[in-house]
């Protein structure tokens, strides 16, 4: 154990001297016209035959919907996504949630489900056992949820606090675990499924579709080419634009519950350089349709909006295309997304790409064209949406060593998946967040990146030729799959897991599904389920939601995996890890049958690394004001009067935020005077309110907070002023003591 801390100690500094990649973990038409005579992208929801007929409005359901606060530590804490061990945390620009679904049989309530969707980079298998641990200690009626049916799925984010991962590759960009950060998304996803729980009524459930267009492209298009020509031939663009939705309605009141969305677009909106917490362009999304929905009087007052990822894997935001940021102008190299044959200044260009805000603006319209194509959806749903029918609601979940899996290739012959390793085009990043060192995307032959990180390689393994052999054409950078000192970097142990209610199957996936990956996922599915006649009458619909329950990076097809851009060489088990997930999900599918009363092994336990983590992150030691100031004070005060398109921004003597997450309550707030009565209008959850904290001296353990509130036009005139809250801890005892500050008001006209 010493010497694999010493190694650890090792890997640090050579983070912190040389650093580390950026890696990446990392129009409007309706879909009811003409699906049979274009190309889709994703299988149409068919009419059933002329002599069947399904009730209108579909099966009946317990349904129910919660959402709950995960805001982790907000400062000093570095973030998931980028992997950058410079991109620590400074404050919030918008609170992050978990949004639970849950859906169980009218007769048999035991037979149910959870969806969860976390404003987090991934789902994760400590973060999972925690939930499951929590629900356990419930008891009672929650007993009802566990290993099988429940999925926990991550929008993908890479602006949210990290260091909660259970293996330890993603832990040495953060320094370590952090217990608070792993707490509070396992205390707000607990407290999301409660309150789902705590709602559950009589609903019904229907599905719909529509086309989103200027929201994602592909960022790997040359290796998406390596895809047959024929298969290409079948879609019409190189990623999914297809928004799938499922709505949930209440029976008794008739309102609207809440809704789940399904559409692939990267969670890099938010660039490398920001360091304000946010749930990028999905929290985005679903904080603008909770909000306006909300309002309407066929929504309930806790209406959730959910926008699950799908087959995101090559899918980018950056929607204007890639462009070298030398000064040429020049598009990237179209093979291996470089610039003069270097890849750090090769970037994705978001629609908004000239502002210098970190990406705000761009994730905010990225975010606002998925909110957009959402209500447009859920406004025309009563006319086109698709009735869910049949009582079944059913779910599998079993694990599965993928270091070795021996199954049967399409083509007939046998094959095996491999101990996870990652590639040297891993290091080389993507055009969302290029890597350094002139790695290189695209890179099958021998590698000659910085010499660097071939002695890291080798210092930490050196693959195996029976290894090698099992990866090619990947080069391996990382054996990271049999490295178990300190204990595991990446999982071995791999979730699979199928969910159906009536004719939906839910296929959840633990890593990032490319584009034709997932296409080919789901078509197998929907294959298989017609064959065993799943739904009966009525033609399967498939949706695919990841990366969930764990995070096992990517999932290209075969021909992505021999390009060996970034999405081939972060595809962990080998080139024929697609068809091992193919293979087994379709293996457990008839699982899945009404008449099913079984489930499938649980398979070996993935190891759980809460109570044996690694840690360099400090805690807080203590706080004070400056001399002759108290905490709460104003530094800095608002002017007299602002106009719309003004920034209010006071400063107050601060403590710092990891002292108290304020979770299910706001760090800053803007209060109007209406009535003779000061009301809040805007927290810490509002994308125009904005919370920066600043260490001012760390000996004397001085920090300020700055508050901006951008106005926008939809502010109304009128007196306001700003408040904070904070809470401080003291010397020597370390007691935590709460305060409040408060600006001076102020005129908007």
């Amino acid at each position: 154990m010493v010497t694999a801390i010493a190694l650890l100690f090792v890997t640090f500094q050579l983070i912190s001297s040389f650093g580390l990649p950026r890696l990446d973990f990392l129009h409007l038409r309706h879909v009811f016209e003409g699906l049979n005579d274009l190309p889709s992208n994703q299988i149409p929801i068919s009419s059933l035959p002329s002599d069947q007929e399904s009730p209108k409005d579909g099966s009946r359901y317990l349904l129910g919907v919660g959402k709950a606060d995960i805001t982790g530590p907000v400062v000093e804490i570095n973030m998931m996504g980028y992997a950058d061990p410079n991109q620590v945390g400074t404050g919030l620009r918008q609170r992050l949630y978990s949004r639970a679904f849950i859906i169980g049989n009218l007769d048999k309530p035991e037979d149910c489900f959870a969806y969860l969707i976390l404003d987090t980079q991934s789902g994760d298998t400590a973060v999972r056992d925690g939930i499951l641990q929590g629900l356990s200690a419930l008891g009672g009626s929650y007993k009802v949820y566990k290993q099988t049916n429940v999925a926990v799925i991550g929008t993908h984010s890479h602006s949210g606090p990290g260091a909660w991962l259970n293996y330890l590759l993603p832990q040495i960009t953060s320094r370590g675990f952090d217990k608070q950060s792993y707490q509070a998304i396992v205390d707000g996803a607990l407290l999301s499924i409660q309150r789902a729980h705590e709602s559950l009524t009589l609903g019904s459930l229907s599905v719909g579709m529509i086309d989103v267009q200027d929201t994602n492209i592909n960022r790997s298009p040359y290796a998406y080419l390596a895809n047959p020509k024929k298969e290409r031939a079948r879609y019409q663009d190189d990623v999914d634009k297809i928004m799938t939705m499922l709505k949930f309605q209440a029976i008794e009141s008739g309102k609207n519950l809440g809704v789940l969305t399904w559409f692939p677009v990267h969670g890099t909106s938010m660039l490398g350089n920001n360091t304000l917490i946010t749930g990028d362009n999905k929290g985005v999304a679903a904080d603008l349709l909770e909000k306006d929905l909300r309002k309407l009087e066929n929504a309930d007052d806790n209406f959730v909006a959910g926008f699950s990822q799908a087959n995101v894997g090559d899918t980018s935001p950056n929607v204007l295309g890639a462009y070298c940021e030398d000064g040429s102008g020049e598009q990237c190299n179209f093979e291996d997304s470089t610039c003069g044959g270097r890849n750090e200044p090769c970037h994705g260009r978001g629609p908004f790409f000239r502002q210098k805000d970190q990406g705000a603006s761009s994730c905010y319209e990225i975010g606002r064209r998925q909110y957009v194509a959402a209500k447009s959806l859920y406004q025309s749903m009563s006319a086109i949406g698709v009735p869910v029918n049949g009582p079944s609601v059913k779910s599998l979940h079993t694990f599965h060593d993928f270091s070795i899996l021996n199954f049967t290739h399409p083509n007939g012959s046998l094959v095996s998946t491999c101990p996870a390793a990652l590639g040297y085009s891993f290091a080389a990043g993507t055009t969302d967040g290029p890597g350094a060192f002139d790695f290189k995307q695209n890179n099958t032959g021998s590698p000659d990146a910085n010499p660097v990180w071939s002695v890291v390689s080798g210092f930490l393994r050196n693959p195996s030729a029976e290894q090698n052999a099992c990866h090619q054409p990947k080069p391996i950078l990382l054996d990271v799959g049999e490295i178990q000192n300190p204990y595991l970097w990446t999982p071995n142990i791999v979730d699979v897991q199928l969910l159906r209610v009536g004719q939906l199957v839910i296929v959840v996936s633990p890593g990032e599904a490319t584009t034709m990956a997932g296409r080919r996922w789901r078509e197998a599915i929907h294959e298989s389920a017609a064959d065993l006649s799943l739904t009966g009458y009525v033609e399967p619909i498939v949706v695919l939601g990841g990366p969930a329950n764990s995070y096992t990076h990517y999932i290209a097809t075969e021909e992505e995996y021999g390009i060996q851009r970034y999405e081939g060489a972060s595809t962990l088990y080998g080139p024929h890890t697609l068809n091992a997930h193919i293979n087994l999900t379709t293996r457990y599918l008839p699982y899945l049958a009404d008449d099913s009363s079984k489930v499938p092994d649980v398979g070996p336990l993935p190891p759980i690394h809460t109570n044996k983590s690694l840690s360099f992150i400090r805690g807080v030691i203590f706080d004070r004001p400056p001399f002759f100031k108290s905490f709460g004070d104003v530094v800095s005060d608002v002017d007299a009067i602002y106009h719309c398109g003004d920034t209010v921004q006071p400063t107050f003597v601060g403590a710092n935020p990891r002292n108290d997450l304020r979770l299910e309550d706001t760090y800053v707030a803007v209060e109007q005077y209406i009535n003779h009565v000061w009301t809040r209008v805007r927290d810490d959850s509002d994308w125009d309110l904005i919370f920066h904290w600043k260490r001012t001296n760390t000996v004397l353990g001085t920090s300020e907070v700055k508050v901006e509130w951008e106005l926008g036009d939809d502010v109304e005139g009128g007196k306001y002023r700003i408040r904070y809250w904070g809470a401080s801890k003291t010397p020597v005892t370390g007691n935590i003591v709460q305060f409040e500050g408060t600006s001076g008001t102020f005129m908007v006209r």
